[in-house]
This record gives structure tokens, C-alpha cells and sequence, in this order.
């Protein structure tokens, strides 16, 4: 299997480098403003997960499979890294400590718990396979057409950075037929019955506004990661980093350094 790309920011330094995971129709690009920001102290490496952006397209589109493909950035590094992982991405981060912890020195895990969610996302990618690509030169008219389906002016804009205008035609940097088939694996999560428990430092840090972290999750929280710490950030949804970047970015470092 092929390795996932990966965008570099800064130099390695005296703390470890830190591996950024994105979510479900995102990119490493999502976090680049992030990821150099903290390049100012350490090394960061951006992912593009299967079936994302620039990486390559697999009909698996499971937990196990993108925890493996993690497994082997780290291993091509050749050192243990932090992890911060989003959503989906938090997802496959947890699973790769639980099953790799000799990967992982610290994790942080952002809105998204261990646990199966009965919502899809499918709406969203029949509005992206619905969207009018016919002369389509300029984000602003792609966000009119998509607003169409979409009424969320944050999620709209989210979305079309997965849009590659510069190709002829325009076209999704999404595997959406993968996506769609395996939305429940997306939005699922695996028999964790039988996994050690990853007994490093981890982070759960939540959107104050956010449903996806519930009090009642915290107990199975903790019994895979019993040195978990929780925080939210107030006035946060989902899409915290977007939402609030700078705070984001403070508890981060807080956290790591």
C-alpha cells in the first residue's frame, strides 16, 4: 500500500514532531495555518487520509486500515510523534495508539469519542455529487450553486477546498463512491473489547457547542485512555479549529510543549 502524502512544515527541534489528522472530506490543507504556526517550536507533518485530496484511493475505507496507513508515516519518519486527529481522523488516531502505542508519545484527540454515531454524513456528498461542475471557473460561483443544497455558509466553504478548479473539468478531490458505501465505517467505530489500554497522555478537546462528546462517554474514555485529560473550548462547534483557531492553537501547545 502506498504511502499517505504528507505536507512538512518547520525543522525538526528538541520536541517531537506532530502528526496532524484531518476528518471526513478534509485535507492537511484544512490545517495548514495551524501547522505553521507550531512550526514556530516543532516539526509538523500533515496527512491526507485515504480516499482524501492528494493521497491514494482504496475501496477499504475502515479504521483498521487508516490506523495502518498512520502506522507507516510514522514508521517512514523513523521516530515516535505526537498526534493530534479530528473527527474521523481522531477516530484513526485513537486506534492507531491503542494498537501502536510505541508510535504515539502524546495524542490529542479533537470533538470525536470512541464510540459509533448514528448520524451520515450522505447528504453532504450527494450535494457535492449534485453541484453543476458545467463552466465552473471560480469558488465564489461554485459556493452560489452548492448553497443551492447546503444553507451552512461555514460547511459550503469547508467542502469546496476539496474542489479542484484547475482541473479539466472540475472535479472532487474525494473518492465519494468509496466514501458513501462506507459511510458507516466513517461514522462507526471497532470492537475495542480486546484493545490495551493506551496509557500515555491524551487530550479530548471539545467544542463547548459540539454533541459529538458526551458526559456519558467519558467512562469508556477512560478506560482506554486512563491518563485522559478533557477541555472544551468555549463558544466551539464540531469544526473548532476553524471556529476558533487561536484557542485552539493555546491548548495545543499547552498541552504538547
Amino acid at each position: 500500500m502506498p504511502l499517505l502524502t504528507t505536507t512538512r512544515y518547520g525543522t525538526p527541534t528538541a520536541l517531537p514532531p506532530l502528526l496532524i489528522v484531518h476528518g471526513l472530506f478534509g485535507s492537511g490543507r484544512n490545517w495548514g495555518a495551524i501547522a505553521k504556526r507550531i512550526s514556530d517550536s516543532r516539526e509538523v507533518v500533515s496527512v491526507d487520509m485515504r480516499n482524501h485530496a492528494g493521497s491514494f484511493w482504496d475501496e477499504d475505507h475502515s479504521y483498521p486500515a487508516m490506523a495502518a496507513d498512520l502506522a507507516a508515516v510514522i514508521e517512514a519518519e523513523g521516530h515516535p510523534m505526537d498526534v493530534m486527529g479530528h473527527s474521523m481522523g481522531g477516530k484513526a488516531s485513537m486506534l492507531l495508539a491503542l494498537t501502536r502505542p510505541e508510535l504515539v508519545n502524546r495524542l490529542v484527540v479533537a470533538d470525536i469519542a470512541p464510540v459509533a454515531y448514528g448520524h451520515s454524513q450522505n447528504h453532504l456528498i450527494a450535494a457535492m455529487r449534485g453541484l453543476d461542475l458545467t463552466d465552473l471557473t471560480s469558488r465564489m460561483e461554485a459556493d452560489r450553486r452548492l448553497s443551492e443544497t447546503v444553507d451552512d455558509a461555514g460547511v459550503r466553504a469547508f467542502l469546496l477546498q476539496s474542489l479542484d478548479l484547475k482541473a479539466e473539468p472540475p472535479r472532487w478531490r474525494l473518492n465519494l463512491d468509496v466514501l458513501e458505501r462506507c459511510m458507516t465505517n466513517a461514522t462507526g467505530w471497532v470492537d475495542d473489547s480486546g484493545l490495551t489500554p493506551f496509557a500515555k497522555p491524551v487530550l479530548f478537546l471539545t467544542g463547548a457547542v459540539s454533541d459529538y462528546v458526551k458526559r456519558e462517554d467519558r467512562e469508556h474514555i477512560r478506560e482506554l485512555f486512563p491518563e485522559a485529560k478533557m477541555a472544551k473550548l468555549p463558544g466551539a462547534g464540531h469544526w473548532l479549529h476553524a471556529e476558533k483557531p487561536r484557542e485552539f492553537e493555546a491548548a495545543l501547545r499547552v498541552f504538547l510543549d
